[in-house]
Parts: C-alpha cells; sequence; structure tokens
C-alpha cells in the first residue's frame, strides 16, 4: 500500500480470475452518498447484458489479439473492472444509447469483448496506477473504469460509498461498483451462494483484488436511528465467472463482511 498527495494504492498479485487494484483518491470525498436514516428498501437491478466471463475465452471465440493492438492471446484475463462496469453501465443505458456505444444486448461474447477493451481503456486512463494492457495483464481499479467511460462520453459523473450505510443507500439507485479482497476460500461459494458462509474463509489467503457489480440489496435491516444492521443487510454481487458459478452468476455477501473488510474495500456508482 502506498499513499501520495492524498492518493491511496493497493496492489494485489496478479490473477487471470481477478485484476482488480486498491485506488481511493482523497478528492472524492467531495462526491460521495450519504445515508441520514431513511427507510431503505429490498432492490434488485438486473443487468441488460447476460453473465460475462473473463475465463475461457477461446471457448467463447474471443481472441486478445483481435481486440486490442498488441495484445497477446490468451484463455483468461483481469478484466473484472471492465466486466463489472459493463453490467451496470446496462442499466443505466437505455437499450439504444447501449447499441449506439457498441454494447450488445444478448450476445454474451460480444459483451465480453466490450468490457475487455474497456478494461484495456481503464488501464491507460488509471493515471494512479503505473501498468497498462496490453502488453501486461496489469489489472485496473473501480476508479479507473469509471474514469474511462466517463472519457468515451458514456457516463457524465459517478460517486463513492464510504460505509456500509451509504453503499445500501446507494443501492436504492441503481447498481454499484464494488471493489474487494477475493480469499482463496471463496472460489467457490457457499450455501446459497454466500462467500461469507464458507468455513474459516478469513485465514485462507487473499488470492488478488477482485471488482463486481452490486445489483441489489436481498435482505435490508435497520435499527431505530435508521441506521443499517450489517449482520442482517445482505448484498447480491454479480460476478463475472459465467452463469454456471454461484447463483446463476451472483453471490451473497452481508455488510458486516464488507465492514471487516473495509479498508481494503471501495464502491463506486455510475450516474448519467
Amino acid at each position: 500500500m502506498a499513499t501520495t498527495h492524498g492518493i491511496l494504492t493497493r496492489r494485489y498479485d496478479s490473477h487471470p480470475a481477478l485484476g482488480r487494484h486498491q485506488v481511493l483518491d482523497a478528492r472524492s470525498l467531495a462526491f460521495r452518498h450519504h445515508h441520514d436514516g431513511e427507510t431503505l428498501r429490498t432492490t434488485l437491478w438486473q443487468p441488460r447484458i447476460p453473465v460475462l466471463d473473463q475465463q475461457d475465452l477461446f471457448a467463447q471465440g474471443i481472441h486478445l489479439s483481435t481486440l486490442v493492438e498488441g495484445a497477446t492471446d490468451a484463455d483468461a484475463l483481469g478484466s473484472c473492472t471492465g466486466n463489472a462496469a459493463a453490467a451496470a453501465l446496462s442499466l443505466l443505458l437505455s437499450p439504444a444509447d447501449s447499441a449506439r456505444a457498441g454494447l450488445p444486448g444478448h450476445d454474451a461474447a460480444a459483451c465480453e469483448e466490450w468490457a475487455i477493451q474497456l478494461y484495456a481503456d481503464a488501464t491507460r486512463d488509471d493515471e494512479f496506477l503505473n501498468a497498462e494492457w496490453p502488453p501486461t495483464d496489469s489489472g485496473s481499479s473501480g476508479l479507473g473504469v469509471a474514469r474511462a467511460l466517463k472519457k468515451r462520453g458514456l457516463i457524465g459523473s459517478y460517486r463513492h460509498a464510504f460505509d456500509a450505510d451509504a453503499i445500501a443507500n446507494a443501492l436504492q439507485q441503481g447498481p454499484v461498483l464494488i471493489g474487494l479482497p477475493w480469499f482463496n476460500a471463496w472460489f467457490e461459494p457457499g450455501p446459497d451462494a454466500f462467500i461469507d458462509a464458507v468455513p474459516d474463509w478469513a485465514t485462507s489467503g487473499i488470492a488478488g483484488g477482485h471488482e463486481v457489480a452490486a445489483i441489489g440489496l436481498e435482505e435490508v435491516a435497520q435499527d431505530a436511528a435508521g441506521q443499517v444492521i450489517p449482520e442482517r443487510t445482505v448484498l447480491r454481487l454479480r460476478n463475472s465467472w459465467s452463469s454456471s458459478w454461484g447463483a446463476d452468476g451472483d453471490f451473497f455477501m452481508r455488510l458486516s463482511t464488507y465492514n471487516a473488510l473495509r479498508p481494503q474495500m471501495d464502491a463506486v456508482q455510475l450516474h448519467a
């Protein structure tokens, strides 16, 4: 972890199924969600694109060398930031605007190719990470992919959530990009696709950093002051490891787990 001029960067080991680094910019504090005790409701934001798969690229007919100049073909890519952003963006844009942006609605492989190209842009636009893909599958950040979307003109702004209440509040408006450390025990989710129900996950070691899209509040509970009760508030998150993983490509996590990992988490919501 390094902090320079108000910018915190935390890098994770590279992994073909992962690829997120944490980048926090102190200037983001001026653009954050607040929750003032309003009543929260369960929500579900179903992306308008299929569940993506950043692995098994060859089986999907995806060849990186034909998508991004200078890229070398590989069967997996750490493009989770691009994948999560594509899922969230599909809800932000109308179907017509998605088509104009080149993000198709029903072709999973074509959507994955779009996400990979966005990932390449993010590695270039993230000024805080001194790495770029290609040539090396360098990873990117939630902040970097938001900046890439804004540079493309596909979003007007993005806001940040810095605590459990703010994430729950933001999910009342739409999906949220979530960056988190990914533990070795989480590659296979636990009962009912809860990753934090896997035994001994906290001592299994961190495999890398991952980016997913929070697409709903599966359960929500609030105390008398209107603050969320983390142990009883559950996020539904869209992964990018195909629909055969977890609950049709999704998994669940309690906000108490977010609180336990908060120093290594970040949350960004895209806005038109």
